[in-house]
């Protein structure tokens, strides 16, 4: 098409406002903070549900009833461990490589040790799904624990998948209420809509290529700072608060001064306050409570007071997550990775969804280059 054909064309910068698609997994509201997976009100799964409840919702557009349930917490139990060749590939990364990297390295890995890797069957895409949420925990805490110079452990049966994570991290078994607030952490990550590496999923998934393929494509996505990695802003910026001894109230109003930004606040969607953002407050609230901890949360209140009342801006999911996985003893840099051990439901809800009805997702551009060129002249 050329110019003067396409000059009609308006194209958005970033997509924003463009409906690229029909999807029965999740219905944001913007306006009024609202979030839903399924039908289920976020606020709603996230105190009454597990994240291994809400992997089935969106896999299959129902919560499960308890036989489901214990079905599919056998087969996570079942796929945890991960193909000797994989830990082999865990063993031979750098110290100081990008948890990002080892991730999106080892889920190629995966493909090459699973038998049904290109089986494009709607039951071996499901299975997949089901492997790919169970080996991704187990991936980022061999990693840790190796890079730390420690044994790795071996994932537990009949235990959560936030339970087994935690335990694998830390070589010992969490408290109730951290597993409790871990879970809920990986209940309101689970999913939200058409992101960018949700979106980066789907487009490669409709190529038809394998689940591997897509999922890497989409953990690439997301290590990109401009999608993940935020909650690690915030959590440095704490730090920073800390080591300077000032009183966080003013430490933000001087770098407000100076007109430089807030990390944790503000959404391309949301309006007002990220629904997930409040949920996690009560959460660490409750934490706190409990363990007598209160130093990243008290600092938090009051980072967020001063940029309501300055800026306007409200707290989005990274905000109040950064501080209940630093009080979890979580490293920082396995922040945007545990971001995607629970968008692994997202993504390959997405896949199942994008693979029942697909069609190539192929955009067009709005041509804006140099017109009636000539070699000759």
């Amino acid at each position: 098409m050329s110019k003067s054909q396409n000059k009609s064309a308006t194209p958005s910068r970033g997509l924003e406002g463009v409906i690229a698609l029909d999807t029965a997994i999740c219905d944001i509201d913007g306006t009024i903070g609202r979030l839903v997976y399924s039908g289920y009100d976020i606020r709603d799964l996230a105190r009454n549900t597990s994240f291994e409840e809400v992997a089935y919702l969106l896999w299959n557009g129902a919560l499960p009833e308890s036989h489901q349930l214990e079905h599919l917490k056998r087969s996570l139990d079942t796929e945890r461990t991960l193909p000797p060749m994989v830990k082999d590939v865990l063993a031979m990364t750098p110290e100081d490589a990008n948890p990002m990297a080892v991730l999106r390295t080892a889920v190629s890995a995966l493909a090459l040790f699973d038998g049904e890797a290109d089986d494009v069957a709607p039951a071996a895409n499901y299975r997949k799904s089901v492997r790919l949420t169970a080996r991704i925990p187990t991936i980022l805490a061999h990693f840790d624990r190796v890079r730390n110079g420690l044994d790795p452990q071996h994932p537990l049966r009949d235990r959560s998948t936030a339970a087994n994570f935690l335990y694998m991290l830390h070589g010992k078994e969490p408290s109730e209420a951290a597993e409790k607030a871990f879970d809920a952490c990986l209940v309101l990550h689970a999913e939200h809509g058409l992101n960018a590496s949700t979106f980066a999923g789907r487009v490669i998934g409709a190529t038809l290529t394998d689940m591997y393929s897509a999922i890497s494509g989409a953990i690439g996505a997301l290590k990109g700072p401009l999608h993940g990695g935020a909650n690690i802003a915030v959590m440095e910026m704490l730090f920073a608060i800390d080591r300077s001894g000032a009183a966080p109230r003013q430490w933000v109003k001087e770098k407000l001064a100076r007109k430089e930004r807030i990390m944790g606040f503000g959404h391309r969607v949301y309006k007002t306050i990220d629904p997930r953002a409040t949920i996690l407050k009560e959460m660490m609230d409750q934490m706190s409570a409990s363990d007598g901890s209160r130093k990243w949360y008290d600092m938090s209140l009051q980072i967020k007071e001063v940029v309501e009342k300055e800026k306007g801006l409200y707290p989005n999911v990274d905000f109040f997550s950064a501080s209940v996985y630093g009080t979890l003893g979580i490293p920082m840099d396995l922040f945007t990775p545990i971001f995607a051990m629970a968008r692994i439901t997202g993504w390959t809800a997405h896949l199942l969804e994008q693979w029942k009805e697909n069609r190539l997702i192929r955009p067009r551009a709005a041509y804006a280059g140099p017109a009636d060129r000539s070699t000759s002249s």
